[in-house]
């Protein structure tokens, strides 16, 4: 599916109808876009977090903490 669609002189563009279907959006949804290392873009609905399992979750993460880890994975 392809849809063009107007970008206002304040950078706004309207999803259109079709498009906020298929990707469930509904007002006061966030958007996420991404662009590859090619140009390419792809726009999708940012789901959010489950708080209580990042709660759950947090202290298990704790030994992939450290310097050597940041060094290694700065980039990502």
């Amino acid at each position: 599916m392809t849809h063009v669609v107007k970008v206002t002189s304040k950078g706004q563009a309207t999803i259109p109808a079709e498009i906020r279907k298929a990707l469930g959006i509904r007002p006061g949804d966030r958007i996420v876009w991404e662009i590859d290392a090619e140009g390419a873009v792809r726009i999708r609905r940012a789901t959010p977090l489950d708080l209580e399992y990042l709660k759950a979750v947090e202290s298990t993460l704790e030994e992939w903490h450290s310097e050597a880890d940041e060094a290694a994975y700065h980039d990502l």
